[in-house]
């Protein structure tokens, strides 16, 4: 696994997210690439129950990935994060004394999965509550670990397909003291995931973007 770019694309103008979906498809296969299957990610947001001390609730959010089907990712608003058994979710029903599930707030990125080369590619539709909050895509150029020595070669290419709406080197490589990507455990690839799906959150509904 190498680094990783995750960033939100704009739904073109005049489409429906669906619509902005085919398009990157259509670039993406005109480029080369080949489809390799379908890909989820998705997170679950809790928050500590009881809380009596007056300050905000912390929240805890539980990640899955289908890149890494038997393991999840635990992570608590501002650190830390821990790498736990696929079935986390069984504890967290048996700790509901202390960690409470935000009904409503769970949100998902699915869709395909490309292979063009050394990079791979994932176009994904964001809901939350059945309704489509925008499209996310996750470019990994798989034989690199340093951000630094491959991030102008993965913009160029992110530049072919999503034109000017290429995103900056992800605040998660830059805040690393050596920049380093951890290809073991995925926590900077899901990280960005969470930091979108943050993004997601706020954002308003638009109308007559129900998931059928």
């Amino acid at each position: 696994m190498g680094v990783t770019c995750v960033c939100q694309v704009p739904v073109a103008e005049g489409k429906s997210v669906q619509q902005t979906v085919d398009i990157l498809h259509r670039k993406l296969e005109q480029l080369g690439a080949v489809k390799q299957g379908n890909f989820c990610v998705d997170c679950e947001t809790y928050h500590a129950a009881g809380n009596t001390s007056g300050q905000p609730p912390k929240f805890l959010y539980v990640m899955h990935n289908t890149e890494t089907p038997l393991s999840c990712l635990a992570l608590f608003e501002g650190g830390p994060y821990l790498t736990a058994d696929g079935n986390f979710d069984v504890l967290m029903v048996k700790l509901k004394s202390h960690f409470q599930n935000a009904k409503g707030h769970k949100v998902e990125s699915r869709g395909s999965r490309y292979q063009y080369c050394d990079f791979l590619i994932k176009v994904g539709t964001v809901t939350m509550s059945s309704s489509a909050r925008g499209i996310s895509v996750e470019v990994e150029y798989c034989p690199c670990v340093v951000p630094g020595d491959c991030w102008n070669l993965m913009k160029e290419f992110m530049q072919s397909f999503l034109g000017p709406s290429i995103p900056e080197l992800p605040s998660v490589y830059t805040t690393k003291a050596e920049g380093l990507y951890v290809p073991v455990e995925s926590t900077d690839t899901m990280t960005q995931y969470l930091e979108l799906f943050g993004k997601v959150r706020k954002q308003q509904v638009v109308p007559g973007s129900s998931v059928r």
